[in-house]
């Protein structure tokens, strides 16, 4: 399995557990598995659900920052990778 680049966390807004999410490079869609690693977290769920302004999307690209709901607790600035097979 590779693991590829996508993103970096802006934000973690914990009572609702969902992590705010600017994209560097590459695309997300709905079903990857993505990795947030970093100091401290290293993290692997898949990607159920993604928001842009409140809205649900199937798919985001470098320059949109989203809201993925995370399993656990990640941090500013680690870094979102996506797992390819």
């Amino acid at each position: 399995m590779g693991e590829e680049l996508v993103g970096e966390v802006t934000d973690y807004f914990a009572k609702v557990g969902v992590a705010g999410i600017r994209m560097t490079a590459g695309f997300l869609s709905v079903g990857d598995t993505i990795r947030v690693k970093g100091h401290t977290t290293d993290l692997t769920q898949t990607a159920e659900s993604i928001q842009i302004e409140h809205q649900d999307v199937p798919r985001a690209e470098a320059g949109q920052v989203i809201g993925i709901r995370m399993k656990d607790r990640v941090r500013r600035g680690d870094a979102v990778l996506k797992v390819t097979p």
